[in-house]
Parts: structure tokens; sequence; C-alpha cells
């Protein structure tokens, strides 16, 4: 099994050209949405306030279940908005984000307490997104430079102080948040209310049944090879050698067509939503 690149493979660059929205663009794979969103979904709830926030939450047109193409769109406009909006994409999206969230509270007789403006929380859910795009990179494209993950990850800040993450937060370096990463990673565990909820994500429960018939497996597939190792045991999810050979060979191939493919359409669907979130702040409609 290929291990994900944790840390540089010599040293930390001294100095390193920022990335900015216009030049991040060619470090990020729009099939990584497609692929990684579920697994993605599980690291992040598995955080169990998190978890219980969502799944207890009254603002059901948000619900993924009940409105999973509504929860996709969300979802990919935010990544969209806080890596390659401008400043004006981003203060739109967080006022309209701080709206919704709101009225985001678990119930009184919940075993945890969720408030959506918890930095801490949003730090959790930052470094999720982060470690699934450095993860894809590095399954599809190999080992980037150092001194382009390192510009990369401060990038990727972003993802967080869109929202009420202050910059500080957000591990100094690389390596630094592969420490927070790991270290924190080890303390998730995923209780039965959660697993159940997460196992209906995997098995496509939210789509019609023929849908989730001819592509449910497939996507359980895919979900299990992008867990951490730890997640998929709290799953209860097996994983073996073989599954590892036949996953590397299926991202190999998917890898090798999308580089062939014009940078518009390899970044799509997040070029897509980021235009549709600002034609949607011209004409005056709800961002989310």
């Amino acid at each position: 099994m290929t291990a994900p690149l944790r840390k540089f493979d010599e040293y930390p660059p001294a100095d390193f050209e920022e990335l900015r929205p216009e030049t991040v663009r060619e470090h990020i794979d729009g099939i990584a949405a497609f692929l990684g969103g579920t697994a993605n979904v599980i690291m992040q709830l598995s955080l169990k306030p998190v978890a219980y926030g969502v799944m207890e939450s009254d603002v059901h047109t948000g619900n993924v279940m009940q409105h999973p193409i509504k929860r996709l769109r969300t979802t990919l406009t935010y990544i969209a908005v806080a890596m390659l909006g401008d400043e004006q994409d981003r203060v739109s999206y967080r006022e309209a984000v701080n709206r919704s969230h709101r009225s985001i509270r678990t119930k009184p007789d919940s075993p945890v307490r969720y408030n959506a403006f918890d930095p801490k929380l949003q730090l959790w859910v930052a470094a999720c997104i982060y470690w699934g795009i450095d993860d894809i990179i590095h399954r599809m494209r190999g080992p980037m430079d150092p001194a382009t993950a390192e510009a990369l990850y401060r990038h990727s800040a972003r993802l967080g102080t869109t929202l009420q993450m202050r910059p500080e937060m957000w591990p100094p370096t690389r390596d630094a948040f592969y420490e927070y990463w790991e270290e924190n990673l080890t303390q998730r565990t995923i209780d039965d209310p959660t697993r159940t909820y997460f196992n209906a994500l995997a098995d496509l429960k939210m789509l019609p049944w023929p849908m989730q018939v001819l592509f449910g497996g497939l996507h359980r597939f895919i979900v299990t090879a992008l867990l951490p190792p730890h997640l998929r045991k709290e799953m209860n999810m097996s994983w073996s050698a073989r599954d590892e050979r036949v996953f590397t060979g299926l991202l190999r191939v998917i890898s090798t067509m999308w580089r062939v493919l014009p940078g518009p359409l390899r970044l799509f669907p997040y070029n897509f939503y980021l235009a549709d979130m600002r034609l949607r702040r011209r004409l005056g409609r709800p961002l989310v």
C-alpha cells in the first residue's frame, strides 16, 4: 500500500512563491470532488460534535439525505470559493454560510455539544479537506516538490479562514500540520449512530434505488479506499493488499485520462460552482 506523502522528502524550503487563486488552479483536480467527497465527510464527522451537529440539525434544506444535490452544491461551492475565489467571493459566501449556521445546534439531550462557529471544529474540517486534496494529488500525480507542496498547504489555510478559523490556528508548516493530523486522527472514534449514518452515505441511500444498485458497490469501494486506516477500522471496513492494487490501477487509468483534458475540464466542477455562486450573487438569489 502506498502511504500518503506525510513529510518533505528532504527539508522544508526556506522560501517559496505564494500561490494565488489564479495560480492554485493548476494544482487542483476536480475529479477529487467526485472520488473523495464522501470519505472526506466521514473524516470531518469523525469529530463527534460535528457529526451530531449535522445529524441533529433542523436545517433540513441542507440535509444530504434529503437534498443531496443541494448539499453537494453548497459544499463544493465553499471549497471553490475558499481556494479559487477573490476576497469579495469569500466575504459573500462567509455571510451566507453564517446565516445558515446560526440555527445549527445539537439537541439538549445530545451526548455532545456543537456550535458551527467554533474555530477549533472549523480547523478540523479544514484539515480534513486539505488532507483529502493532498492525498489525491499524491495518489494521482505522485509527490509534489517541497516548495510547491508548502505553497499549496499555506494557501489551503483559506479552507478555514474563509469562516471563523483564525490564521494562527493553521499549523505553520506542512510538517507541523501532519503532526496535528496524526495526533488528532488517533483520537477519533465512530459510535453506532454515526456509523449507521456513514454507511447510508457510503451506500448512496440518499439516491433513487436504481442508482444505489448500479453505483453503491463502487462508491463504497472508493470510500473505503480513501479513508485513513484508523477510520476504516472504526467503520468496520475491510481492506486488503489486492483491494489497494485494484484501486491504484483504477486511479492510474483515471489520472491518465484526466491529464489530457483542457484545464477548465480538469478543474470542473469547482470552476462551475464558483461561476454559479457569482451569478447567484449578481441575480440576488440565495448563495446557500
